[in-house]
């Protein structure tokens, strides 16, 4: 097997969803999938064949009929599932896989064994296996919730009075408790979940004993909303509702390094993501992370402001490396509807081409339009966008290049073209330098007119001999003076949203 990427490719599959599309083509059946066992060696060479390093199976885990029946019982979400799914039915409706009942596989996809299995396909191909981790909160109907209520934040009748959408009255062996809802503090509760005690040092064991278990069934984790538990985050969210109620100390120490220190114990090359915002991806990372996503870079890209984005790329190399680059994935909406034409290339250009784990959506590569509601089973058939699939191809191809998997990244300085010209600003480059000296540079006009920039090079080893520029993107081929590249610079003339890929030949 290759050494692991410095910089890898993941690509997240909503299970239920690929595994019922797979079932129709094996002749299953409408609404009828197969497990995990029955995933076919062309489905997973297909995988390989695009050069993905890591499979995220979003959605694996054991759901409960608790949060089936919140989902069907929402009229503004069965309004939304409609627009989406005009001949839906109750049967598309699954439920949030982040209401998570138990973390067992879903019989439905045939269990622990038939994931083992699968990884074990994954493994034999060089891919690894990445699985959801959701700290924050439980399902209506864990077990928990009966054997341990006192894991779960609680709150008064008075919390229920005032606000209904953050607390529910829950029945257990001990009588009815008030707990909470999942949430973050910026938006209403979440009615299918309940809300984990991270001040409770029992619930803190527990967590940590369920997190060993998972990294058995798996070579990593993405840990949905990991910032929620930072201390400081979970205080300003739940108050003094969060003192244990049956006596034990609070526990207000950080809970991500220990229990990431204690996974690792077991398994060294465990790989932990952290869904991250707000700023907090640094501390995360600090606190053990490996990757955290990177919505900021998203978010410039989106707006479409090339300053931000350059900004954006000037912080520190280590943080870049851990940050996960994406115009996609199950919370976002689609790139091909979110991002026009020309744009959405050229942004995908700079967010998958710089550093950090490249993060592909299944259904990115063929222009998927319609954002799927991952309370649903199924999602509307769409017709593939060839041009943009051709252009993914092309990057995944480059992807799979040494320099951008194990090199050295650099961002480069572009200049006025001539006095007066201000398109300059507007344009995003860098360089790679592989292990064996072979060298790669991405420019991008991140613009909606033709600009015009002077691009200083890095590589003074190009003095004395012609140098191609031949670009992976397309077909186009062009030779120059290394001693003029670095003595004034590569001049760049590139239409709108233009962007070039060059693998600098004769360096």
């Amino acid at each position: 097997m290759m050494p692991h990427a410095r910089h890898p490719t993941l690509y997240e599959i909503n299970t239920r969803v690929r595994l019922r599309e797979l079932g129709q083509t094996q002749g299953k059946g409408k609404g009828v999938g197969v497990t995990l066992d029955r995933v076919t060696d062309a489905e997973l060479d297909r995988i390989k064949a695009l050069g993905f390093d890591w499979v995220w199976l979003m959605g694996v885990w054991r759901t409960g009929p608790a949060g089936r029946r919140v989902s069907l019982s929402q009229p503004r979400w069965i309004e939304g599932f409609r627009r989406l799914l005009p001949d839906l039915t109750d049967d598309d409706v699954c439920g949030s896989p982040y209401a998570v009942a138990g973390y067992d596989v879903h019989p439905d996809f045939g269990g622990n064994d038939a994931l083992l299995r699968f990884r074990q396909k994954l493994s034999d191909r060089g891919v690894r296996l990445m699985l959801d981790f959701v700290p924050n909160h439980t399902a209506l109907d864990h077990p928990w919730v009966q054997a341990h209520p006192e894991f779960y934040v609680h709150g008064e009748e008075s919390d229920l009075a005032a606000q209904p959408g953050n607390f529910c009255r829950v029945g257990t062996p001990r009588g009815p408790v008030i707990l909470a809802h999942g949430r973050d503090p910026y938006f209403p509760g979440w009615a299918d979940t309940l809300q984990l005690n991270y001040r409770h040092p029992a619930l803190r064991e527990a967590m940590i004993g369920e997190l060993g278990r998972i990294a058995g069934m798996c070579d990593g984790v993405r840990c949905d909303m990991a910032m929620l538990l930072l201390p400081d985050v979970f205080s300003r969210t739940w108050h003094k509702l969060s003192q244990p109620r049956d006596g034990s100390a609070p526990n207000d120490a950080p809970f991500w390094p220990d229990a990431i220190a204690r996974a690792r114990s077991a398994h060294p090359e465990f790989v932990f993501l952290a869904e991250a915002y707000w700023d907090l991806e640094w501390a995360l990372q600090q606190q053990g992370f490996d990757f955290t996503y990177d919505k900021r870079l998203y978010d410039h890209l989106h707006s479409r402001n090339s300053e931000q984005v350059r900004g954006h790329l000037h912080a520190d190399l280590d943080f870049q490396a851990k940050s996960v680059r994406f115009l996609e994935n199950h919370d976002e909406e689609r790139a091909a509807s979110a991002f026009p034409p020309g744009v959405h290339q050229a942004a995908a250009t700079v967010a998958f081409l710089v550093p950090g784990m490249r993060l592909f959506f299944d259904g990115q590569l063929e222009g998927r339009k319609a954002r799927h509601s991952v309370h649903l089973a199924r999602r509307p058939s769409e017709t593939v966008d060839l041009d943009l699939q051709a252009f993914y191809l092309r990057l995944l191809e480059c992807l799979r290049r040494r320099e951008l998997r194990a090199g050295s990244w650099k961002l480069l300085d572009c200049r006025a073209a001539w006095e007066e010209n201000p398109t300059w600003s507007r344009f995003i480059a860098f360089a790679w330098e592989g292990p064996t000296a072979r060298r790669m540079l991405i420019a991008v006009n991140y613009g909606p007119t033709q600009g015009q920039c002077l691009l200083s090079l890095p590589f003074t080893s190009l003095r004395g001999r012609d140098i191609v520029l031949r670009d992976l993107l397309s077909t186009a081929t062009y030779t120059r003076a290394g001693t003029d590249l670095v003595a004034r610079g590569l001049y760049l003339d590139m239409p709108a949203w233009g962007y070039h890929v060059f693998e600098i030949v004769g360096s």
